[in-house]
């Protein structure tokens, strides 16, 4: 039996700047030497590890289920008062799942853990440059044990997929185009909405949790339907397919 295949993102409000410690204040200045780069740390703390909130992590299942039926469904796991899960009205075919940053953690961990059947592959764009690392650190913070390695050998995509490295040949080639630049070139839906990545912190403090729920989860769909679309066509170049 094939194992379902989970394709997931993350979205992280940075800490403001202010709630930083003058000391890591000035180390992250002191470490960039361009002027414009200096000037903008204050405004990038998500991108640092340890200083940002994890608030959404979208899912979404591909591949086959135990019937041999087309899996096509996602989670959005959004912080907020603690629910069960429910089906979301805002994305079709997906539900949603509300509590702290821990319990999102903790529900992640346990959707991607090994099962009985194997470890399941996990798919992203840029993951292993960024969601896998944050995740695992931030989690780390909070003191929960993640229940795999994000982050495995480079070399083999069989644990973890990153659509980023597909279209980079792992790193041969220098030149990176955004996931909404694929999904273009691939007749795919543009995940592009009312917010991106680096907007995310200013919604979160304006209280916009769902906008950014949203964007997070079109955003993992479009991964989701980009990889289907190279999984019998490039992915079997690289060693794990």
């Amino acid at each position: 039996m094939s194992l379902p295949v989970i394709a997931f993102d993350i979205e992280v409000a940075g800490f403001p700047w202010e709630e930083v410690d003058e000391i890591t204040r000035g180390y992250l200045v002191q470490r960039e030497h361009d002027e414009e780069r200096r000037a903008a740390v204050p405004d990038r703390t998500a991108l640092y590890p340890g200083l940002g909130k994890i608030v959404a992590i979208g899912m979404w299942l591909v591949g086959k289920d135990k019937d041999g039926k087309e899996l096509d469904r996602g989670m959005i796991l959004l912080e907020g008062k603690s629910a069960e899960e429910r089906t979301w009205e805002k994305v079709p075919n997906s539900k949603i799942f509300r509590g702290s940053e821990t319990e999102l953690l903790m529900r992640f961990w346990e959707l991607v853990a090994r099962t009985k059947a194997g470890l399941p592959r996990v798919v992203t764009f840029n993951g292993r440059g960024y969601d896998g690392p944050m995740l695992s650190i931030r989690s780390a913070q909070l003191g929960i044990r993640p229940s795999r390695n994000l982050v495995p050998s480079r070399w083999s995509i069989a644990e973890h997929c990153d659509l980023s490295e597909i279209f980079t040949y792992q790193g041969t080639l220098r030149d990176r185009y955004s996931l909404d630049y694929w999904c273009r070139r691939f007749d795919i839906e543009s995940p592009k909405g009312s917010i991106d990545g680096s907007q995310v912190a200013r919604a979160y403090r304006a209280g916009r949790i769902e906008d950014i729920g949203e964007y997070c989860l079109r955003d993992v769909r479009a991964t989701a339907q980009l990889y289907k679309k190279l999984e019998p066509t490039l992915i079997p170049l690289f060693q794990g397919a």
